[in-house]
Parts: structure tokens; sequence; C-alpha cells
């Protein structure tokens, strides 16, 4: 009995200690700045499906089937958004991300897994965007970082961290550490004995 008494308490005591910092950094923040932190934290270490934070319209086609429910989100019963809407409320910065939000639309909302270039196109014109001047542009582009991913047949497909950036979208400081994360895993690799440069530009030039 002891023993256990004598092994729980560490394990107490750093708790204790952990929480007491976490709540030391956080106590200079405002309100608002401590639940952008909190969230970011969240992003950051995955814990997104525990807390249903920036899990958007996470995983939930708009094709379920009737009766059978997934995860709670802040649009899960919002499959009637606009793509004006959406876009909207994500507030891509660049061409790559705009790219990004409309293939992460296409896939939950329009149950379209794979799609084109065109279907790009089609769908930002319906979102009352501007036009891409070459829409071929950003969509290779974000390819190359990784948001879209190609598939057979000349297709594409939302990546995993294409799904992972629009869903912490529009926190930019949760998205930042979503796309810091993948760059700290990914080795820089030699071409032409030159070292790769992981940006692009961002499709509006």
């Amino acid at each position: 009995m002891n023993d256990e008494a004598t092994q729980e308490a560490p394990t107490q005591t750093d708790d204790f200690e952990s929480l007491r910092r976490i709540i030391d950094c956080l106590r200079p923040q405002d309100d608002e700045g401590k639940v952008r932190l909190l969230k970011s934290a969240i992003t950051f270490l995955r814990l997104d499906s525990a807390f249903g934070v920036h899990k958007a319209i996470a995983s939930q086609p708009v094709s379920a089937s009737p009766g059978v429910t997934g995860p709670t989100s802040n649009f899960s019963t919002r499959t009637e958004m606009s793509p004006k809407q959406f876009l909207n409320e994500k507030q891509p910065a660049n061409d790559i991300e705009r790219v990004a939000c409309l293939a992460y639309y296409l896939t939950h909302f329009r149950n379209m897994p794979e799609f084109k270039t065109l279907d790009i196109s089609k769908l930002n014109t319906e979102a009352a965007q501007p036009k891409f001047s070459n829409p071929s542009v950003p969509v290779d582009n974000a390819t190359r970082r990784g948001y879209l991913a190609a598939t057979s047949g000349w297709g594409k497909q939302l990546g995993a961290i294409g799904e992972q950036f629009v869903q912490a979208l529009p926190d930019r400081e949760a998205a930042k550490l979503v796309t810091e994360r993948v760059r700290l895993r990914k080795p820089r690799k030699k071409r032409n004995g030159t070292e790769s440069d992981d940006s692009e530009g961002n499709g509006n030039e």
C-alpha cells in the first residue's frame, strides 16, 4: 500500500507543477489570447479529436447515411454552407490556400474525393472568388506543398497536410503550426547539387 502511494506521489506532483506552469504562462494573456494559445497547443499536439478543436467540417461528408452520426463539430450541422460562405470563414491568404480550401469543400461537401483542376476552377467561380489567371499554377503549387495529392488519371485529391491546414483556418497560428510541423519532419533533399527550397510562389503572380 505504501509502495503504491510512493509511486503515485511524484506523478501527482509533476501534474500540478505542469499545470502551474501552464497557468502562469497564460495568465498575462487576455481571454481571447488564452483561447487562441490553448487551441494552437491542442492542434500542435494532435489532440483535436479529444477536444473537438479545429475539426471544422471534419471527416463527415454530406452524403452520410441517415441515422449515422459523426464527430461533433462546428460545421457538422451546417452541410448547407455554400462555397462562398466557406471561403469567407476560412479566409485563405493566397491562391494556394484558396485551392486547398476549395479541395476541402469538394471532398467534404460535394462528396468528390477525387477531382480535376477544372472542378477547382468551377467551384472557385461558384464561390464568387477572384478568377485564377491560370488555375493549373496554384493547383500544382498546392500539390508540391502537400495540400493536394496526385491520383491516377491526372486527378487530384485532398492531402493529409491540406486537410489539417484547412481545418486549422482561419486560426493563422494553428495553421502555421501545421506547416512548421511538416517542415520539421520532412528532410531537405538536394537536387542538381543544390538544396531544394520548399517555398513556392503563392500562385498570384
